[in-house]
């Protein structure tokens, strides 16, 4: 781990603790200073003890805030010393001081400052006054408060560096984030290339064969004429379909949505090509389908379309589907059975499609056998 990942993980395993148990942090500040203060304790037990303890409770809240837990400090020093109660040597005032010199605004700690040294020249000339040396005790104070100072200065510049180093690797992980999305959006395009050159190449090949098909069909006046025109209609939209998909996946700018969606009244031209399929089907409406949603209309259409196609797989010949579609009530049901031998193989994607399709409209899907043959019952909920 290089050495700007150990002092970010350092800092913020040590902020997680500070989270957690405050107080710890804040007693180990403490601690020391009431040692410090055993001396006057024994000079004066009862004064020197109760003056430690008002004094202790700003150190709880210090960090939080630092100018006021200063301010309060500074107005106890000051009672104290018209009381000729000495506590510390002006050690607290002085952790007070570097609290705001590394937590405060900077216009708190240039008043802070000027309060600070204040304090300090009169607990010397005023509230305890030194015999011998004034001016020396007076310089090491002042240098006392300036290593405070100081030693705040450094640990808000610290603190600034570290954030800041936080917030590079925050950008740094969200540009990798954002690298791994448009590698992935580059794969998809080309996955989207490579299906519209092999997919639509060999859909193109089989819409090609159907149109000379029934041409010559059409010539020699064979019936399969109109089968093979409907395979030649339905590899068009299918291709269509296709390239509409694959706009998606490559990103293109073009709207899918400008493309009119299959609704119900587009069943009219999908069964069609279902009969020519071989699959007998018949077709039922109750209530005012029209006036759906067009939302709602796509699901049903999507339902049916894989219900057909489920049983032109697996119900086998001589299957016939019934469809019927009732709307009321603010619902939609949709019903499809068939009479063959077969059932989709479980879990089948196109029955996951209909529950995914169905949730979307707070819908339910009932699928599985009957008496004969296979049922998909669903019912959708029009939006309100």
């Amino acid at each position: 781990m290089s050495t700007q990942g150990w002092l970010v993980d350092r800092q913020a395993r040590l902020r997680a603790f500070d989270r957690r148990r405050p107080w710890v942090m804040d007693t180990l500040v403490a601690v020391p200073i009431v040692l410090f203060s055993i001396p006057d304790v024994i000079e004066k037990p009862l004064p020197a003890t109760i003056a430690t303890l008002v004094q202790l409770p700003p150190l709880y809240w210090r960090r939080r805030f630092p100018f006021p837990a200063f301010l309060v400090t500074a107005a106890i020093d000051v009672i104290l010393g018209w009381l000729d109660v000495s506590v510390g040597a002006g050690v607290i005032l002085l952790v007070m001081y570097f609290g705001v010199a590394s937590r405060g605004a900077w216009r708190s700690l240039a008043w802070a400052s000027g309060i600070t040294v204040a304090l300090l020249l009169a607990e010397i000339y005023i509230f305890g006054p030194v015999a011998q040396d004034r001016t020396l005790t007076s310089l090491l104070a002042l240098g006392m408060a300036v290593a405070a100072l100081a030693s705040g200065v450094a640990v808000r510049t610290r603190r600034a560096y570290l954030i800041a180093l936080e917030d590079r690797a925050a950008r740094l992980e969200i540009e990798r984030d954002q690298q791994a999305r448009l590698a992935v959006a580059d794969e998809r395009a080309r996955v989207a290339r490579e299906m519209h050159d092999i997919v639509g190449h060999h859909v193109s090949v089989i819409v090609g064969l159907a149109d000379g098909g029934a041409t010559l069909a059409r010539s020699r006046q064979e019936q399969t004429a109109e089968p093979l025109r409907l395979i030649g209609e339905t590899g068009r939209q299918a291709l269509a379909e296709l390239r509409r998909v694959l706009a998606v996946l490559r990103g293109e700018n073009a709207d899918p949505q400008l493309r009119p969606q299959p609704g119900i009244d587009d069943l009219d031209r999908l069964l069609p090509s279902v009969r020519a399929a071989g699959l007998p089907v018949t077709y039922s409406t109750s209530g005012e389908l029209h006036t759906l949603g067009k939302g709602l209309q796509l699901a049903v259409y999507r339902i049916v379309q894989e219900a057909l196609t489920n049983i032109l797989k697996h119900a086998g010949p001589g299957a016939v589907a019934d469809i019927s579609l009732v709307s009321s009530g603010g619902e939609v049901r949709v019903r499809v059975r068939d009479n063959g031998h077969g059932a989709p193989a479980a879990p089948s994607h196109g029955l996951l499609g209909m529950r995914e399709r169905a949730a979307m409209y707070g819908g339910v899907v009932t699928a599985g056998p009957a008496e004969q043959g296979w049922v998909v019952d669903v019912v959708l909920k029009e939006p309100a």
